[in-house]
């Protein structure tokens, strides 16, 4: 089936419906969701979203945390241009209907690690889920809004794959992942907001729909991707077996909370001296670190000490969560441990989210802003998500008409219907476990050349696969997976020092100038 829009965007969380509602208005717009519109890594964001919105707070300051956080690889202009348009972003949410926590003084502020100030605005300890829930109606709503949801992008359809001269993008071939038909949908403007790659890990916080499809595709498609060694790990990810990815929001230790071993002894302080208010990739490798020299399973997170009332209004939803555990946060500390949760790296972009190819746009996880540097400092994704889809949104409005070439169909006459399936899960399993064992917390040479070793064997296998069976949803979760592990262990490889996010034990020392790491694709498929 043959469907065309002014412009198509792929991925429906903050960055995808803050973009499409923008454009409604103006434009034909169609939405991809993976699958249901609530289901996105934005509806699990606890923390909030950082802005200078308090009189003792600056720009500078804001701007001053981002570079400290981000060991100074960040872009100096797209991060000035990010926090110069918080205020507006975050005008526009309230607009919009977001129910923002309130104190006697207005808006509460929290504050989080690697901020000098309280700057995080928030809605108690579910923001993301309210932004989204705020948002979703307004799009579903919408007759200039048609939403895709259950489908899947295989594709971008672009002037080189078609054999024409220019490099622009046409929109991409979908997959519905309930009836199995792949539409080809034109648009002579394309936004991939599809988020991150937390899933190419065997622990993450993020949700089963994380599988770096944007970036791979652009990669695919002929774009320069950066930074992708730069994959944050949270550090308080709650260990509990009947729990899957639940996050314990960064805002816990900004509100006051205290990692201790499993006898008590508080360890922080000895590691960092901001002890739980240091910037996430610290903490991470702190609480690594511990693990490993004792041999513990986790360690623990204790807010215990603040009042119940004060838990049960900031911090409800994760009361609640743990109480179904049979954890009282009240009483008892949290246990934890860290776990894949940001991809600082993705497709570069410029300050208007253009990325390498006309018509295409990133926003939020899946681009590569600058913005985030070495180290993404909390609560600044999601006013990436606002800004940079806005700006795409700008500049999608400036340009003329664009004519469109005529699009061919799926083509699946030389294919069938896939023999072994298992083929997928083993292969799924196998690159999550050594993306984890070998491009972790803490890397070698050594372990990041046997997983390049391991994933130049599982392309080819997935090639393969790829291209004599029908494609299905987990198909191209792994082949978007494979080539975004590529990405990760090729940046990684390159890196030859520690710098934020990216620790090596063979190159354990910062080099005097930060340097982007930037692949461009050999070729465009």
């Amino acid at each position: 089936m043959a469907l065309d829009f002014d412009v198509l965007i792929i991925g429906s969380g903050l960055a995808g419906q803050s973009a499409a509602l923008r454009l409604a208005p103006t434009h034909r717009v169609g939405l991809i969701s993976k699958r249901a519109l609530e289901d996105s890594a934005s509806s699990w964001a606890q923390g909030g979203i950082a802005a200078v919105l308090d009189s003792r707070d600056s720009i500078e300051a804001h701007i001053r945390d981002t570079f400290i956080a981000g060991s100074n690889l960040n872009d100096p202009v797209a991060t000035r241009f990010v926090v110069e348009n918080g205020r507006s972003a975050i005008e526009w949410l309230i607009e919009q209907g977001v129910p923002f926590s309130r104190d006697e003084k207005g808006y509460h502020l929290t504050r989080e690690g690697g901020h000098s100030a309280r700057r995080v605005i928030h809605v108690a300890d579910a923001t993301g889920l309210a932004v989204q829930d705020t948002l979703t109606p307004k799009v579903r709503n919408h007759p200039n809004i048609t939403v895709f949801e259950h489908h899947i992008a295989i594709d971008l359809i672009t002037g080189a794959k078609l054999g024409l001269a220019d490099q622009r993008c046409y929109g991409a071939y979908v997959l519905n992942t309930l009836t199995g038909e792949v539409h080809t949908i034109g648009a002579p403007n394309t936004l991939i907001a599809t988020g991150g790659a937390g899933k190419v890990y065997l622990y993450t916080t993020n949700p089963d729909t994380s599988t770096g499809d944007g970036i791979a595709m652009a990669w695919r498609a002929g774009c320069r991707v950066g930074n992708m060694e730069f994959i944050q790990f949270h550090p308080t990810c709650l260990y509990h077996p009947q729990a899957k990815s639940f996050l314990i929001s960064e805002a816990v230790r900004g509100e006051g909370g205290i990692l201790r071993l499993p006898d008590g002894t508080r360890f922080m302080p000895e590691h960092d001296e901001r002890a739980e208010l240091a910037p996430r990739d610290v903490v991470a490798r702190a609480i690594d670190f511990e693990m490993k020299k004792r041999g513990i399973d986790c360690v623990y997170l204790d807010i215990s000490h603040k009042p119940a009332a004060f838990l049960h209004e900031h911090f409800p939803n994760i009361l609640a969560r743990c109480l179904e555990l049979g954890i009282d946060i009240t009483r008892d500390p949290i246990p934890v441990v860290p776990a894949a949760h940001y991809t600082c790296g993705g497709i570069l972009t410029d300050v208007h989210a253009r990325t390498d190819l006309p018509g295409l746009y990133a926003a939020g996880e899946a681009q590569c802003s600058g913005l985030h540097g070495a180290n993404r400092l909390a609560s600044n994704s999601l006013l990436e998500c606002l800004i940079f889809s806005q700006a795409a949104v700008e500049d999608i409005r400036a340009q003329g008409q664009v004519p469109m070439p005529a699009l061919p169909e799926w083509d699946e006459s030389r294919v069938s219907d896939p023999d072994e399936e298992v083929v997928i899960a083993h292969n799924w399993d196998e690159l999550r476990r050594f993306m984890w064992d070998y491009v972790g917390i803490v890397r070698t040479t050594k372990r990041l050349q046997r997983a390049q070793n391991r994933i130049r064997l599982l392309k080819r296998e997935i090639e393969d696969f790829y291209s004599n069976f029908r494609v299905n949803n987990d198909l191209i979760e792994l082949r978007n997976l494979v080539d975004t592990a590529d990405l990760i262990v090729r940046c990684a490889l390159r890196r030859r020092e520690s710098r934020g996010l990216h620790f090596s034990r063979d190159y354990p020392d910062t080099l005097p100038k930060a340097r982007p790491t930037i692949l461009k694709p050999a070729r465009r498929r």
